[in-house]
């Protein structure tokens, strides 16, 4: 870490500092969860371990992941990987007991997946009707 900033040898800003399974940062020199990478995964393989993670309760690390994916992505799927990261967002403050912030995630995560299924984009093999269902039956819960 050199000003205040973690930098690779590149001197682009990465994330060294350890966090806990839901992304909060932790002091240095802690242990935390292992980083996931911020390398863009190909689509099939960006769907797997997000979902992988989300299972193992990391939905910040599954928003990483979706996030690497939609800003390597074409712009046309951006709706759908950037809703997706969204959601996990959501269900992060959800897990922090934040329910404001999870509510709001989950509205916007699900309007920008509507708003996906509703053109001719590839949805990977997701039912986006379920998940969108599923963000909105977070979205009572928060409330």
């Amino acid at each position: 870490m050199t000003g205040g900033r973690d930098r690779d040898a590149s001197r682009r800003p990465r994330q060294a500092r350890p966090r806990d399974a839901l992304g909060r940062p932790l002091p240095y020199g802690s242990a935390g969860v292992e980083p996931v990478s911020e390398e863009p995964l190909p689509p099939a393989e960006t769907l797997i371990s997000a979902r992988s993670l989300v299972e193992a309760g990391r939905p910040f690390a599954a928003h990483e992941v979706l996030e690497a994916r939609w800003k390597a992505g074409p712009a046309q799927e951006r709706n759908l990987w950037q809703g997706l990261a969204q959601i996990c967002v959501g269900l992060t403050h959800a897990a922090r007991g934040n329910s404001v912030g999870a509510l709001r995630l989950f509205e916007r995560g699900a309007a920008r997946l509507e708003e996906y299924g509703s053109g001719e984009g590839p949805t990977y093999g997701l039912d986006l009707s379920a998940v969108v269902s599923c963000a909105r039956d977070r979205m009572d819960t928060a409330r």
